[in-house]
């Protein structure tokens, strides 16, 4: 499947609050559940989608945000790291392409799972 986007790749460093000034960006009815701090800024799933925020530049004033639908994604698959691999990854296949979600060892990739698939399923 090919990616208009290019390929999306973003790094979950650890859980952390949900922050209050994502309010703002939430339609009726939406309200956030969990959080991850990624390499520059914080991705959010709420009930309704995935949203990922990305400071950009040196300030990171510049800010590009995603909002991945949770009713776009066709698929998705979880892998555990291992023994030699201890990072885990998450793949989402959306109407857009493939989103690659690498997760550091501090995340649970089984609460990713599970956060997926109570949205989509």
């Amino acid at each position: 499947m090919s990616n208009p986007l290019g390929q999306l790749t973003w790094t979950f460093i650890t859980e952390c609050e949900v922050p209050a000034d994502i309010e703002s960006m939430l339609v009726t009815g939406e309200k956030g559940i969990a959080a991850y701090k990624t390499v520059r800024d914080i991705a959010i799933f709420t009930n309704k989608r995935l949203i990922v925020r990305d400071a950009q530049g040196l300030t990171g004033k510049k800010v590009e945000v995603y909002s991945l639908p949770y009713s776009s994604i066709n698929m998705y698959s979880t892998e555990n790291g291992g023994m030699f691999d201890i990072n885990s990854e998450v793949q989402l296949f959306t109407r857009a392409g493939m989103i690659k979600i690498n997760l550091n060892k501090k995340v649970d990739v089984r609460k990713i799972d599970k956060l997926i698939a109570e949205a989509i399923l």
